[in-house]
């Protein structure tokens, strides 16, 4: 496998487990994505040209991901994140997450909510999933079954339905889609050997404690992602004091790459609604 080719603009940071990677471009209000698991930040790569125009957008990888190291000990994604805004002294910040992104947005605004201005994330709603939907369950399955025989070629094809969703084939998602996520996630799979051990340790009891999340929290999603992503983004909605919604057309689990004209307007309509917004919240809504 090839190695993970760095932008230039990467950076990173040394921690007492290895280095973390970021993009930091622009200039602004700070404005943080996070990937989903097994990608990295390319996947925001649409997102990056749009809005680093008029902000200040951070794209780390999670640690295991991408250019970063892999974790070697206990660690929270949350806490990582924490580690890297206070060395850039920014915050507060935008989260916007996708996926396991999402779920290290929430836990941050959980557990450092000093550093959180506002929370976006897309098929997701805690980082305590849960799945019901017998899609779900069977791909899920089918994941699992192909990493206990080493078949890496399996797990990913597997990984990739979700970009696909329940309601179409891999077929109908746009190729060069489909193979920016399957180069991510094979970059990715390839640091990792059978049998290591993971060392996320869960932020507990994300569902009872989001009520107390007391910034705006929008959910996008991919309106042909399965019902389990889409059910559980609005169920954080519900509970949060401030939660919306919206959805984009034909898309499933990544609407920011499929459709990133869609998603950028519904991202930037969003950040202009939010309290003490700069005046170039409104500008980049015009462009986009």
């Amino acid at each position: 496998m090839p190695a993970f080719a760095e932008h230039p603009e990467m950076l990173s940071f040394t921690t007492s487990d290895g280095s973390l990677a970021y993009r930091d471009t622009g200039k602004g209000q700070p404005l943080v994505l996070l990937h989903a698991g097994f990608f990295d930040h390319s996947m925001w790569d649409d997102q990056i040209r749009a809005f680093a125009m008029h902000y200040r957008v951070i794209a780390p990888d999670a640690r295991g991901h991408g250019a970063s190291s892999n974790a070697t000990r206990p660690f929270r994604p949350a806490d990582d994140l924490a580690a890297l805004l206070h060395r850039l002294d920014v915050g507060p910040a935008v989260l916007v997450g996708v996926s396991m992104g999402g779920g290290t947005a929430v836990d941050a605004a959980l557990e450092h909510p000093e550093l959180v201005r506002a929370v976006v994330v897309s098929g997701v709603g805690t980082s305590e999933p849960y799945f019901e939907d017998p899609w779900s369950l069977e791909v899920l399955g089918e994941q699992n079954a192909a990493l206990a025989a080493g078949d890496i070629e399996g797990w990913l094809n597997g990984h990739l339905r979700f970009a696909a969703g329940p309601h179409r084939s891999l077929d109908d998602v746009d190729a060069d889609v489909a193979n920016r996520l399957r180069a991510m996630a094979s970059r990715t799979i390839s640091k990792h050997t059978a049998g290591e051990p993971d060392h996320r340790v869960p932020v507990p009891q994300t569902w009872r404690r989001v009520a107390s999340i007391d910034v705006p929290v929008l959910a996008i999603s991919g309106a042909l992602d399965v019902s389990d992503h889409i059910a559980m983004a609005e169920r954080l909605v519900q509970a949060v004091p401030d939660g919306r919604a919206v959805s984009v057309e034909n898309t499933a689990h990544f609407p920011n790459m499929e459709r990133p004209t869609e998603y950028n307007a519904l991202l930037a309509g969003f950040l202009e609604t939010l309290p003490n917004r700069s005046p170039s919240e409104a500008a980049i809504r015009r462009k986009i």
